[in-house]
């Protein structure tokens, strides 16, 4: 009987080797490309989802914003603006009501008016602003509270009465008063601001309203994204001044600094007062 040989020789096992390390080679070539590539979008997509919730997320803001409040400082890195939470119809002495409580814009003495429909919850220690023209245009300007103006500190509600901690309506010139064509107030729960500095966004609330804008506005700080290279905030309020669009760029690096993303996204912003 033959007996055959089984296994291999050391030749043999040499020569496996060698063409497996030159097939690895080859193969390496052709896949590095391709895992690299994909290593550099998944890093590309994970940099560009942290822009693109930032910038949702003041634009979210934004659609709440009080008529009108939307401003920007010169360096078009910080942008500010009053925040609502609700808002409703006044009582007015040109409703024909024979009872209730108006709004008086005659008399400081006056703090509660009723409000026409449902009311706005929690809304003790907010303001209400009528009729807000924007920065600038006394008494119709809800930063500026120096002289006279159109917002108002919450004392309490009670049923469907409001009561407010003084009347700076009164206040107003008598050839100037602000009243709302429509009777309509919103509630400012106080300003929002997010600015671009030191490589991250942003977010700023928790603090007092103030006439000039400021890029160090204090209260609570929240961090919206790091790795920011540039950003830049725009106003621009249309023709007919009821609404604006406010453009949101921004530039983001991953922490290799090896990639790059720009976004913008534009925010409808409603201004009639």
């Amino acid at each position: 009987m033959i007996k055959f040989q089984r296994g291999f020789t050391l030749v043999e096992a040499v020569v496996a080797i060698v063409i497996t390390g030159i097939v690895a080679a080859m193969v390496s070539m052709f896949i590095r490309v391709p895992i690299q590539q994909y290593m550099d979008a998944e890093s590309r997509a994970a940099i560009t989802d942290v822009a693109d919730t930032a910038l949702r997320r003041v634009g979210r803001d934004l659609r709440l914003a009080l008529p009108n409040s939307v401003r920007v400082d010169l360096s078009g890195k910080y942008i500010e603006f009053l925040m609502t939470s609700g808002g409703g119809r006044y009582l007015a002495e040109d409703d024909g009501v024979a009872v209730g409580n108006v709004l008086d814009f005659m008399d400081g003495t006056k703090m509660t008016f009723d409000v026409l429909g449902p009311v706005p919850l929690n809304v003790a220690g907010n303001d209400i602003v009528v009729y807000n023209l924007g920065p600038g245009i006394t008494p119709a300007d809800a930063y500026d509270c120096g002289t006279s103006c159109n917002r108002a500190a919450i004392f309490g509600v009670a049923g469907n009465t409001l009561t407010m901690a003084s009347n700076p309506f009164a206040a107003q010139p008598a050839d100037q008063k602000m009243r709302s064509p429509s009777h309509r107030f919103q509630v400012v729960t106080g300003p929002v601001s997010y600015g671009c500095a030191g490589g991250t966004l942003t977010r700023y609330s928790g603090y007092a309203i103030a006439a000039a804008q400021s890029t160090t506005p204090g209260g609570t700080a929240s961090v919206l994204a790091t790795g920011v290279t540039d950003c830049s905030f725009s106003y621009a309020p249309l023709v007919n001044q009821r609404s604006a669009l406010v453009g949101l760029w921004i530039q983001l690096q991953n922490a290799a600094g090896d990639e790059f993303i720009t976004l913008f996204h534009q925010v409808h912003v409603d201004n009639s007062p």
